[in-house]
């Protein structure tokens, strides 16, 4: 699949005319959008997807598979994986078929230690839908999971030869082993809103006191806070909309109604406002800043989303940050998407006890998290950030370059921690 990021080739710092800056809301269904956004997914007919894909180009090895048709395979719970015995190694393709009165998910997986090969998922009655992976010699088995009853297991088939060769697969987690997660990084936010009111606090004083400077200053170590929060911005509801919500282009900022939160505040400070003009704006962000830390406590984290958000948070990045959308006039954009690295630093942080067995990529991930916050770093020092339209060219492909190779390595934390049923 293509780079998810940015294109070397491209100016990130041009701004997007066509609208304003994204809201900050993540998009409804981790499980939809991990399977698009995922680098290792190979997306097929009718919405499957699997882990592997055919060889290095994708052509020639598919030739054979292709010429003799794919394997009818039976899915249902009295004949799951009915019709395969065995093959080569090498790519394999399946045409599964709903033969049940139930819709039904379908898992190829390595019956030994659950590990799952490819997807199928809300296969319906009496339809057909292919399945494409590559396999190396071991053992194999299909898994049938019925809506609303057990799972059941079709028969071992085992495919001679060495195991090396066969496309990536990863043990399933499950929501119980994601609560954990959840619940620590929960905890993590709830320390996050305590700063964050305080940081806000400083911003609001100063505005109320008319310390234009001082309020310039205290502005982006509060916003920075709240964007390293990212990946619990779904929950934070209408608070999170009236602190960092959606707002207009920056060229339209100037005659928006109901602009508000941190970038309104922005604009002012440095569109030469005069502080009473902004006593309101700094003190109704100051309110729902407050209203967030008051009512996260009662907030609760859906554990299936937190891998999908490790990507996302960078993904926004690219779209908003590195295109200069949400930039009202302070210039520190690159300092947004350092704090985003951050925010997506420490949810890996919390997942790595469940990354470490699953994604063999996990260390050049971390190399190249690595690689681009010291990029990002280079264009910051003492709270004073190069604008992003002053980056020079050599400087801006090299930033391109570092997110979207970040962007492609955190793609596959997505999928992995798309939790699933195994029962």
């Amino acid at each position: 699949m293509s780079d998810p990021g940015p294109a070397p080739d491209r100016d990130p710092a041009a701004p997007d005319e066509r609208s304003g800056p994204p809201a900050r809301r993540p998009r409804p269904s981790a499980r939809r959008a991990a399977a698009l956004v995922a680098a290792v997914a190979v997306v097929v007919s009718g919405g499957a997807w699997a882990l592997g894909s055919f060889g290095g180009n994708g052509r020639s090895d598919a030739k054979g598979t292709a010429a003799k048709g794919p394997t009818p395979v039976e899915v249902s719970p009295a004949s799951c994986g009915k019709g395969w015995s065995g093959a080569p190694a090498g790519p394999q393709v399946f045409a599964l078929s709903n033969t049940s009165t139930t819709a039904a998910e379908v898992d190829l997986t390595d019956p030994s230690t659950g590990a799952v090969y490819g997807e199928i998922e809300g296969l319906a009655p009496g339809t057909t839908r292919e399945m494409r992976v590559v396999l190396g010699g071991g053992s194999y088995a299909f898994k049938c999971l019925p809506d609303d009853a057990d799972a059941v297991t079709g028969p071992t088939v085992k495919i001679a030869g060495a195991p090396t060769g066969g496309g990536p697969a990863a043990v399933p987690l499950t929501q119980h082993d994601l609560i954990p997660v959840a619940l620590a990084y929960q905890r993590w936010i709830t320390t996050k809103t305590a700063e964050l009111a305080d940081r806000t606090d400083e911003l609001k004083r100063a505005v109320d006191d008319g310390d234009l400077d001082g309020a310039r200053a205290a502005w982006l170590p509060a916003h920075l806070v709240y964007e390293r929060m990212g990946a619990a911005y779904d929950a934070f509801g209408d608070a999170g909309t009236a602190i960092d919500g959606a707002g207009p282009a920056p060229a339209d900022a100037g005659s928006a109604k109901d602009f508000a939160g941190f970038h309104r505040v922005e604009y002012g400070l440095w569109h030469g406002e005069s502080a009473a003009s902004l006593r309101g704006p700094a003190d109704r962000l100051a309110q729902a800043v407050h209203a967030l830390r008051d009512s996260w406590p009662q907030q609760r984290l859906d554990p299936a989303q937190l891998g999908l958000r490790a990507h996302e948070i960078m993904e926004v990045t690219a779209q908003s940050e590195l295109t200069g959308r949400t930039d009202y006039g302070s210039g520190t954009s690159l300092a947004t998407a350092r704090a985003n690295l951050d925010g997506t630093r420490e949810l890996l942080t919390l997942l790595r006890p469940l990354l470490t067995t699953r994604y063999p990529d996990l260390p050049r991930l971390d190399s190249r998290l690595d690689r681009t916050q010291r990029t990002l770093d280079g264009f910051g020092s003492d709270g004073t950030w190069t604008p992003l339209d002053r980056l020079g060219h050599q400087d801006r492909q090299r930033l391109n370059s570092d997110i979207g190779q970040t962007l492609e390595l955190l793609a596959p934390v997505a999928t992995i921690c798309d939790a699933r049923r195994t029962a």
